[in-house]
């Protein structure tokens, strides 16, 4: 049982974070501050929303989206650990992992001289963890809240054997429609597509969502900007410790078939991620640590 009183009490900084629980009883950290406005689930040391000052909020959330223990959120940017997409070997456990569908401790919260605002929570290996994922670790998420967001997933291995895993900061960006938009920074980049299915390379500089995506880009760490004209806003995702990009969007019929959104619900989002999988797995022999960043904001 998470204790609210005494949240507030360690971590709150007043004015600009406190505590509460809003849906389904979930425990929600709220930041606000001169740069902008934030809410964080720590269930799944999820961002839920990041509204700069007189700016609509970049991320979108379903609207039927589960919020209670047990079930994944919809929308923000969930995180995937220790595993991207189905578990490699056995169907039966979590997709992307169980780092989304656990409550993470509050390890550190501080308002910088710059008025920026850090946030660090932490999931430690435990018994709970160890029936999906065998080995000890320390995973860190931690937030800077100021002009830009910045998400950084750092995994520790605090085990005596090597392992592996891979992650993803699956971001979903709010747009005014889906067809509207364009995403730049893939030009050349090597891509594999679950849906059609094979191995391409983009030779256009601009990538259009005019039909179901997921497309899983290679070797490439380049910024994307997400251009949504009607919205009048350029969104730039830059990231670092990553070597994959994944651009998703479901399309009609993918839609109606999950369960947690809207059957329209595709024109409203698209998912640009921050990712390490396929060739880009993250080894960590004992003592090392990897981060997997994400830096977004608004391009003025």
């Amino acid at each position: 049982m998470i204790d609210i009183d005494e949240l507030n009490e360690k971590y709150s900084l007043e004015g600009e974070i406190g505590f509460t629980e809003l849906e389904g009883d979930l425990v929600f950290m709220t930041v606000t501050n001169k740069y902008a406005d934030a809410d964080i689930c720590l269930y799944g040391a999820q961002l839920l929303t990041f509204t700069p000052v007189n700016r609509m909020d970049m991320f979108w959330v379903s609207p039927e989206s589960h919020f209670e223990e047990g079930e994944a959120i919809r929308g923000g940017i969930p995180v995937c650990f220790p595993w991207f997409g189905p578990h490699p070997t056995d169907a039966d456990k979590p997709q992307h992992g169980f780092g989304r569908l656990m409550y993470w401790e509050v390890a550190e919260t501080a308002s910088r001289l710059n008025g920026e605002t850090f946030i660090r929570l932490q999931l430690n290996s435990s018994d709970k963890t160890k029936a999906y994922w065998p080995h000890d670790f320390k995973a860190e998420l931690a937030f800077i809240i100021g002009q830009s967001v910045n998400v950084s997933l750092k995994v520790t291995n605090t085990s005596n054997d090597t392992f592996d895993y891979t992650c993803a900061l699956h971001s979903y960006f709010g747009v005014s429609a889906i067809e509207n938009i364009t995403i730049e920074g893939l030009k050349g980049a090597r891509y594999h597509s679950q849906l059609e299915p094979g191995d391409f390379v983009q030779d256009s500089s601009l990538l259009k969502i005019e039909k179901a995506e997921t497309r899983h880009y290679h070797e490439t760490d380049a910024p994307c900007v997400i251009d949504d004209p009607v919205f009048r806003r350029r969104i730039r995702i830059e990231k670092k410790g990553s070597t994959n990009t994944t651009v998703w969007n479901p399309g009609a019929e993918a839609c109606k078939q999950i369960g947690d959104t809207p059957d329209e619900a595709y024109h409203s989002f698209v998912c640009v991620e921050t990712v390490n999988a396929f060739e880009g797995t993250i080894q960590l022999q004992p003592g090392e640590s990897h981060e997997t960043t994400a830096m977004i904001g608004l391009e003025e």
